[in-house]
């Protein structure tokens, strides 16, 4: 995998889906057993000890991927993936393929992503010199 082929839609997918790198890790722990339920306890257990993630951490992230599309809730609130559209589930192979096969370049990607998106909102405050 190419640095290349994280296109501008990829490189959009992950800024509005994927806060953090610990999110992107929960998110291919369900990508990885697509027929299991989980609770976000589950989750952030299945994590550790590589990853600190909080139950609370973890059911923030999960219903974040299901508001954008990425996963199904049951009325327990287990959460499975099931992505709403062939397009999702092919950014998420996407993810999962970066995180295998180039986990450093992906981390970095996560990281200038959310560090933009923090500026571009901070510039949205900052006062116009007459």
């Amino acid at each position: 995998m190419q640095d290349t082929e994280f296109s501008d839609e990829f490189c959009a997918f992950v800024q509005k889906a994927i806060p953090a790198v610990d999110a992107a890790e929960i998110l291919l722990v369900l990508y990885e057993q697509p027929d299991a339920w989980w609770h976000p306890g589950e989750v952030a257990r299945k994590l550790q000890p590589a990853a600190n993630v909080s139950d609370a951490e973890a059911a923030r992230y999960l219903e974040l991927f299901h508001t954008r599309g990425l996963l199904a809730i049951d009325p327990d609130k287990r959460y499975q993936y099931r992505p709403a559209s062939e397009i999702l589930a092919a950014y998420v192979r996407t993810l999962a393929q970066a995180y295998n096969e180039r986990p450093v370049t992906l981390i970095r990607m996560i990281y200038a992503l959310r560090d933009s998106k923090i500026q571009s909102f901070a510039d949205a405050f900052k006062l116009r010199g007459k």
